[in-house]
């Protein structure tokens, strides 16, 4: 595929996660039959939170498809596109339950998802233990951070939180599966850089 192909491509795989209904593989944990919240307060929160899980769904396609494009060992490629498979589903899952607390998407997600692209990409060049381990901490700190959604959620609310838990669980595996495959340890300034603009993304998504 050449240069020009795979810029197409990737244009249109940014098209489709941002603007395109989410399509999942596998159904979503939060079934009918589990409780969510009816007071106007509590819907509202949820929605909020899961507007985080949104946008952090976005990010994680960008940032996967970033790294498999410039990612060198054509197996890492390939687990990467596996990983981004399963993350298409929680996409979906935050998508539907979005919409059914009420709530919408996030205004900032193009930007969100082409800053994203870009740490995926040079991370890739980085060389591919560089690439795992920018993977393998982003993974430990969105496992952090669905953990603290799970503590915030409203009692109430059971379909979300039937959704960050297998959220949470496949997070983890997708960690474990960087460093089976020899991510480098990321500096502490590194991750400290990478919490600061994860926080900054969950204020700002959290209104807007």
């Amino acid at each position: 595929m050449t240069t020009i192909d795979q810029l197409i491509c990737q244009f249109d795989k940014a098209l489709r996660t941002v603007f395109a209904p989410a399509q999942a593989r596998r159904a979503s944990p939060g079934i009918a039959e589990m409780a969510s919240p009816n007071d106007a307060v509590d819907k509202t929160a949820s929605a909020r939170l899961m507007r985080i899980n949104h946008t952090g769904e976005v990010c994680a396609q960008a940032l996967y498809q970033g790294q498999a494009l410039t990612a060198r060992n054509p197996d890492i490629r390939v687990t990467l596109a596996n990983a981004a498979k399963e993350e298409e589903d929680h996409l979906a899952w935050c998508e539907s339950r979005l919409q059914e607390l009420g709530g919408r998407k996030s205004l900032l997600n193009p930007l969100w998802y082409a800053s994203s692209f870009g740490l995926g990409a040079l991370a890739g060049l980085l060389g591919d233990r560089w690439n795992l381990a920018f993977l393998a901490e982003t993974e430990r700190q969105v496992e952090g951070h669905l953990q603290g959604h799970i503590d915030r959620l409203p009692a109430s609310d059971e379909k979300s939180r039937a959704v960050l838990e297998q959220m949470r669980h496949d997070e983890a595996a997708h960690g474990e599966m960087a460093q089976a495959h020899g991510a480098a340890d990321m500096p502490a300034p590194l991750k400290f850089t990478m919490q600061v603009g994860s926080q900054v993304m969950k204020t700002t998504t959290y209104w807007i």
